[in-house]
This record gives C-alpha cells, structure tokens and sequence, in this order.
C-alpha cells in the first residue's frame, strides 16, 4: 500500500513511517520541520540527539533497502497539499501534522490562534485534496483522548446512542476539551466527519491518549534512527517527564491532587495502530473512531510507579495546578475497535521503565532543569502585540504544519 504520513519527522510520524515501511507499505513523508523551530523558540532540544530528516532516510535505507520519499512543505499552503497528493498518489495517508501541544496553545492569544489556524486550515485543505485528488484516499487522523475531557458517563468510541423523549439517535460523543489545542482537534474531526457524510470519503480518527516511551523495534536498530524525547513542561508528556526528573534525582512535579487519570499507550502500539487502521479502511462515506489507548491510570499512580522503580530515592512534589481541570473523576474509557483489529499491547511494565531510565541516564547531561518546571498558566489570558506573525506562526518560523 502506498501510505503518505504527514509530519513524518516528528516524535510519533517519524517511528510510525518505520514501522509501515518495515512491514511493506511503500511510504512518503512530509514535513515541514517546524518542529525543530518550536525547540528554537522555546530555549529547548530533545533529550535524545535526532538526525536531519535526510540523514535519516538515508540510513533507513542502507540498513534495509527500504526507500522513503520526502516531501518539504506546509499543509497551510493548498496548493503545496494538493500538488503533494497528486504527486505521491497515496491509497492511505496519516495525519499527525499539527501543533500538538495544549500548554503551547495556552501561552497566549497568538499561540492559540497559531495552534487553530494551522491544525483546522491544514486539515481542511487536506480534505479538499483528497476530494479533488482521490475521494478513495483513507484518511487515517491522529486525534487525542482530551477532545472528550473527562464526563461523568463511559466514554464510547466517536459515537452515543441517545434516548430522548421517546426517541433515538447515534450521535457524535459530546466534547469537553480542556485547551485550545484539544479545540482545534474537535473542529477537525467535525470537519472531517461533515467531509466523509458530504463527500463521501472516507476516514479513521484515532483518539490517542498520553504517549510514553522512546523506542522502537525500528528506531532502535541504529541511534541516527532515535526518534524524539521530550521531557519540558510544554512539549512532554506526563511519564516521560517523571523519568527524566526521576533520572536527575528531582522531585517528581504533580500538578494539584494528581487524581487527574488519563488514557494511556507506547509508542510502539501507536504505531501499530496506525497500521492496523490504514489497513483495514472503513467504507467510502464512513466516518470511523477508535479510542488509541490501551490502559488508564491517574497521574499520582505514574508517579508512584516511576518513583517506586527508580534505583534512588525519588520524591513526589505537589504543585499548583496551573490547568483548569478535575483532579477527582470518573474515568471509564471503551477502546475495543482497534483490539479487534487485532492490537496486542504493550502494558506499561518494569521492563519498560527500565529501558527509559537507560535512555535518561545516557543523555541526562542534555537536559535542562529550567525547562521542566510549568510556565503556562490556563488561568490568565495573556495577550500579545498584532503582528505580522499572527499568521506566519507563533515561532520564528514562517512554515506552520508541524510534525506528529
């Protein structure tokens, strides 16, 4: 199959074009590597060196005769989009080519108009391409588990059948995104969805919840392979963070009460979800959800783990919550679509713990205290200054898809 993955540089594009091309598909990747500009604009780097997308390719190739086709532009440019799909001439194409982080989207005024504007505009110029290009293309959409926020009912995969008064209907699951960026995701998949009832194309959103790890089979083979580790309070995620802080000997920060529980998965079953839904494609017309997690667990319980398997003695830190959420919530997630399919995951484990204090030992000399301490506040709305940059992007980067 020829699968086209956007933001395929990025923490979760990069592995995931891998592994796609390691089991056959004939992959492309596109990018338009803004977010390496993101580490430049926030003082920040990887905790794990990465290679130049080219390097990459390149040793991919070498190493297994695999070649992947690159492709450098910005999904906000219709033009660029479109010329893209007609000359890769995808069967499926992932989606992880947007700003991906909701303390990103809530420094201010012009990050969450940078985060709306890029993630929807791409988005929509991606469905009008596919319209005019290909309607039979799959559109494969990574989303995120925050669309839903956290209500007092299960949370079903995309859709609800609701009875009332008398009467019945199967509707989208109502949403209740806790930032800007979650916000931009739900308009994507209303769009999406409007663009498959519409059109007639055809789609898989994947609400993914919180990603962990760093490595897999693939990038593991050489280190110019590596794929990203974020550990800062604005681009990484919950465990990876309590690694690396767990690896300085810092107290391991927890915003509030830590009751917040949140859906969890590695990052070797995003990949493989991802093939799972690219190969298996809903019919033409079908707008098809899948829950992309595989466990739950409150913050506080990460951070007991993390702590409790760490050689030394680490310590639990309450802070302030500077998010406006609920610590203390009912949490009942169905996520069977993609097992179905034939998932097999991975469960969060000593080994795997294991493995990712190895990775912060090796390179903790790359980590910056400073970045791991929480800055962004949901609280206080902070305005900037009109600029031309309102709609360039919020960095020092005029391109403006970002990478998964």
């Amino acid at each position: 199959m020829r699968i086209l993955v956007l933001g395929g540089d990025g923490y979760l594009g990069w592995p995931t074009a891998l592994h796609l091309s390691d089991r056959g598909h004939q992959v492309g990747i596109a990018d338009s590597f803004v977010r390496r500009q993101y580490d430049h604009e926030l003082g920040v780097r990887s905790l794990v060196p990465i290679e130049p997308l080219a390097v990459r390719v390149r040793v991919w190739q070498e190493l297994t005769g695999q070649r992947i086709d690159t492709f450098v532009g910005d999904l906000t440019d219709a033009q660029f989009t479109t010329e893209l799909l007609h000359a890769f001439r995808p069967e499926a194409i992932v989606h992880f080519a947007e700003q991906r982080s909701a303390p990103y989207s809530m420094i201010d005024r012009r990050h969450a108009v940078y985060t709306q504007s890029n993630n929807i505009v791409g988005t929509l110029n991606l469905l009008y391409a596919i319209a005019e290009t290909d309607p039979d293309i799959h559109l494969v959409k990574l989303g995120t588990m925050g669309e839903y926020g956290t209500p007092n009912i299960d949370i079903e995969e995309g859709w609800l059948t609701v009875q009332h008064n008398g009467r019945s209907d199967r509707v989208l699951y109502p949403k209740r995104p806790g930032s800007f960026y979650h916000l931009s995701k739900v308009h994507d998949s209303h769009n999406i969805e409007f663009a498959c009832r519409v059109w007639g194309l055809r789609a898989t959103d994947l609400n993914q919840g919180v990603v962990y790890g760093q490595q897999t089979a693939q990038t593991a083979r050489d280190d110019r392979l590596a794929t990203r580790f974020d550990y800062d309070a604005v681009f990484g995620t919950v465990l990876n963070r309590f690694v690396i802080l767990a690896a300085l000997g810092r107290p391991l920060t927890v915003y509030g009460d830590g009751g917040q529980t949140r859906g969890l998965i590695d990052i070797r079953d995003t990949a493989e979800c991802i093939r799972l839904a690219a190969e298996h494609p809903p019919a033409r017309g079908e707008f098809r959800v899948f829950n992309q997690m595989t466990e739950s667990m409150s913050v506080l319980d990460i951070a007991k783990l993390v702590a409790d398997l760490h050689p030394n003695v680490v310590e639990v830190e309450h802070l302030d919550n500077p998010r406006v959420e609920a610590e203390s919530h009912y949490y009942k997630v169905t996520h069977t679509g993609l097992v179905d399919l034939g998932l097999r995951p991975h469960l969060l484990s000593d080994t795997l713990l294991t493995s990712l204090y190895a990775i912060a030992d090796r390179y903790r000399d790359r980590a910056d205290l400073t970045a791991l301490r929480p800055n962004v506040n949901w609280r206080r709305p902070v305005s900037s200054g009109l600029g031309r940059e309102e709609t360039t992007g919020a960095g020092t980067d005029d391109r403006t898809a970002g990478g998964g």
